[in-house]
Parts: structure tokens; C-alpha cells; sequence
């Protein structure tokens, strides 16, 4: 069994059997406390797993893949780490699963930039994993897209983004709904006047689109 990455855990606040699964992915530079801090403000029936990223990167900073910068300074991200990531939280997935008993069609992913990027491409190389993916402040990186997938899948996406953002241009997260919607995918998408971050009214939004999935 391959090894799974290392996470936090908030256990479902009242018994229930089968749970859905709640699995948060962070950002560059970031760790798994980060998106934890939401966990109690989240509905009780989740089980919330906030997974930390594999590459450590700083003291208490991690990354799912390198973002390297050529001699014009031009970002551009490695694609091989980022494979690579996404192999593994699909596998911490599965054994997470197996492990509390969760419900077999209602799991949830909450992921931040990096975590958003890798949630749109976890939910096309493996899907019906994760049936609700809910994308802040990221983009879909088709470069992180199988050649041939599987249309055959219900997931449906909640995407917000800053609109103020300088890290990830809001222009980029604008295209995601038009790819999605030419799949027949369901998804909503929304901006707030913030930069690379989440506010308040965002917060309640996804909270809610979450709830009315319950």
C-alpha cells in the first residue's frame, strides 16, 4: 500500500453512518492548518480531511508541485511534480475512504490555488472520486488534463476567485466555467473584490452550496 500523506482530521460532529467526506487541499506555501481553520464553521455530517502537501519548501511551508521562473520571468509550474501530487491525494483519498466508511457517492474538495488546480484535474483523471469540487482562487491548467477522459461523470464545481488577484489573473478562472459548460458540467461561478484570498460572503456561499448537497 502506498504511503498516505499526512493530514488533520475533524470528525463528523454528530454519529453518522457512511459520512460525506470533506478533503482540503492548500495552497503554495502554505499547510494543512490553513483551510483547517474554516473546519468548524463547516456542516457537522462532514468528515473534514485537510491534507499537507508533499514538498516542503520553507519552515511549516509545503507545495504540491515547484513553480520555477525562466530568465524572462515567466512563472510556469512543473507538471511532472504536479502528477505526481495528484497520484498521491487520489490514493490518500481512497485509503481515507476505505479507512472511516464514508459515503460511496457524496464526497466533497475544497482546495485553495494549487489545491484548486489539482482538484479540477484530480476530478478528470479519476472520476466520480470526488463528486463536488468546490475551486477557490485557481484555474484549470490544461497541461494537468488527460488527453482522453471520461465524459461520463455528474461532478459538479462551485468556483469563486478575487477579482483584485495578482497571483492567479482573474482571467485565467473565468475560462473554467466556459470549458466546464462545454463538457455539460454543472458548475457556478462567482468574484469578490479581494485579492488572492477568500472573504466573508465567499466563505457563506460555498458553505451553503455544500449544505444544499448534504
Amino acid at each position: 500500500m502506498s504511503e498516505t500523506l499526512y493530514h488533520i482530521i475533524r470528525h463528523p460532529k454528530q454519529k453518522i453512518e457512511n459520512p460525506p467526506l470533506l478533503i482540503l487541499l492548500h495552497g503554495y506555501g502554505s499547510n494543512e492548518n490553513d483551510l483547517f481553520s474554516f473546519a468548524e464553521e463547516l456542516p457537522k455530517e462532514l468528515l473534514i480531511i485537510s491534507i499537507r502537501a508533499p514538498y516542503e519548501i520553507g519552515y511549516n511551508s509545503y507545495a504540491w508541485y515547484a513553480i520555477n521562473f525562466d530568465s524572462e520571468h515567466n512563472k510556469f509550474s512543473d507538471v511532472a511534480q504536479a502528477k505526481k501530487s495528484m497520484d498521491k491525494i487520489a490514493q490518500t483519498i481512497d485509503q481515507l475512504k476505505s479507512k472511516f466508511d464514508t459515503s460511496p457517492d457524496n464526497s466533497f474538495l475544497l482546495g485553495f490555488s494549487q489545491g484548486a488546480i489539482l482538484g479540477y484535474a484530480l476530478s478528470f483523471h479519476f472520476p466520480n472520486t470526488i463528486q463536488h469540487i468546490i475551486a477557490l482562487s485557481g484555474y484549470v491548467n490544461k497541461e494537468l488534463l488527460p488527453e482522453n477522459f471520461n465524459q461520463n461523470f455528474k461532478t459538479d464545481y462551485y468556483i469563486s476567485h478575487g477579482s483584485l488577484d495578482q497571483v492567479i489573473p482573474v482571467d485565467w478562472a473565468r475560462k473554467a466555467p466556459k470549458f466546464l459548460n462545454s463538457l455539460g458540467l454543472q458548475n457556478v461561478y462567482s468574484e469578490y473584490p479581494v485579492g488572492h484570498g477568500v472573504n466573508p460572503q465567499n466563505f457563506f456561499n460555498f458553505n451553503k452550496w455544500i449544505q444544499n448537497r448534504l
